[in-house]
């Protein structure tokens, strides 16, 4: 049978990012069950701790809502609308995948989950102990319990004290919870305190678990190869196209061609109406946003190179001498392209949003309208964070630097702004 439909590499990237909710501007002033509803849509928002810019899941948020308040996503959490596991990677969920989540966890294989069972076959007597000792004092931190005297080490599971390691094998095993976090610190409690309506719960089977994640996988990325499926909740092995056609044939999924895709795309029923939509011009993309490096649109590095054609690496685990855009490198999304890269640091006590470097990639021209994109979505990150002054220090091509800043500078005089706009008339050429 012949796919139903045909998209060009513009329109899938369109579907895609409809999908991920980044196609367009959001329409109003985000509130808290937009967060709710924010994470629903990706399935998960994977969690990470630096937080030289903002802590990614708070990034991914904002790209996606604009301005909001960050403390909503910690009452959610607080509130039992969403729980901890671990997925892609370390991950906020919603409450009611938990089931779902807690059949995975039991069978499959995750370096995490494998490094869980393993201290737990090797010190289980002193685990369990230690889970009746939480049972018998309530909700716990890492930082209630004290390293011992000299014990030092490389960050990482191995140089974390004794019961920090049995926190978080218990959290991954499924007998602890994150009851709610204080300053971003988990605080650990039993799962029967912390979602009593657990214990109710019917589990799916292990067949209805992957099946499942195969729907919210290829839901969530809008359209995709069926080998790039496997990545979103980190399941193994990948899919080839033949385990994804019964879906099709049961009308859970389409198979689709898209321009220079060697594979068959997928995309799930519900996204059928965005894609007709997209291909008759009724749905553009028009958002330009800053990206966490942990968003699910460059997660993939080798899907986000086949749908966008952006090679991208985070580089923060790299020595300085050895990083070729910067620490903490953001994507820059435009009107449904990938165009730049941008290394920024808050320093939130002085009010500074340090743009350390932006990159355009090879061919994104410098023009005026791409400019004026740009300085509106650093702009209002940068205030979001609390840090409305932006320092812009380097750029590539040199010559945007000028037309940027003075875009990017407090509100001055109309020749002042008639001045900025023919800088960037002016340095259209790298």
């Amino acid at each position: 049978m012949a796919p139903r439909l045909l998209l060009d590499a513009r329109q899938a990237r369109a579907l895609h990012l409809a999908a991920q909710g980044l196609l367009r501007p959001p329409p109003r002033r985000a509130t808290k069950e937009d967060v709710r509803e924010t994470v629903a849509r990706l399935s998960l928002l994977q969690i990470d701790t630096i937080h030289v810019v903002a802590r990614s899941p708070y990034l991914v948020l904002f790209s996606r809502l604009g301005p909001y308040a960050p403390a909503w996503l910690d009452e959610l959490l607080a509130e039992a609308a969403l729980f901890e596991c671990w997925a892609h990677e370390a991950c906020f969920a919603p409450i009611e995948d938990w089931p779902l989540h807690r059949r995975v966890a039991g069978t499959r294989r995750h370096w995490f989950l494998d490094r869980a069972r393993r201290l737990l076959r090797r010190n289980g007597k002193e685990m369990r102990a230690f889970l009746a000792h939480v049972g018998a004092r309530g909700p716990v931190k890492a930082a209630d319990f004290e390293r011992p005297p000299g014990a030092r080490g490389k960050p990482g599971w191995w140089s974390w004290k004794k019961e920090k390691r049995f926190l978080e094998a218990w959290l991954a095993l499924g007998e602890l919870m994150v009851a709610r976090r204080e300053n971003f610190q988990r605080v650990y409690d039993l799962r029967s305190r912390v979602h009593p309506a657990a214990e109710g719960l019917p589990l799916p089977t292990a067949e209805e678990a992957r099946r499942t994640l195969v729907e919210r996988a290829v839901r969530a990325l809008g359209v995709t190869q069926a080998r790039w499926v496997h990545d979103y909740f980190r399941t193994r092995p990948r899919l080839r196209d033949e385990e994804l056609r019964p879906l099709a044939e049961e009308g859970t999924l389409a198979e689709v061609a898209v321009e220079g895709w060697r594979a068959p795309g997928w995309i799930h029923r519900d996204h059928l109406a965005a894609a007709e939509r997209i291909r008759a011009g009724g749905l553009r993309a028009t958002r330009t946003a800053l990206l966490s490096p942990f968003d699910p649109v460059v997660w993939d590095r080798e899907r986000a190179a086949g749908m966008f054609g952006f090679e991208y690496r985070l580089e923060c685990y790299l020595p300085a001498a050895r990083r070729r855009h910067g620490y903490y490198v953001l994507p820059v999304l435009r009107r449904g392209a990938l165009v730049g890269r941008l290394d920024a640091k808050a320093h939130r006590a002085d009010g500074v949003f340090e743009v350390r470097s932006l990159h355009l990639e090879p061919g994104v021209e410098p023009e005026e309208a791409l400019l004026r994109d740009l300085a509106r979505a650093i702009g209002s990150c940068a205030r979001w964070h609390g840090t409305p002054e932006v320092r812009l220090r380097a750029t590539s091509p040199r010559a945007l630097r000028g037309a940027l800043a003075a875009l990017l500078a407090p509100a001055r005089p109309a020749a002042a702004r008639a001045a900025a706009a023919g800088r960037c008339a002016r340095n259209r050429q790298p």
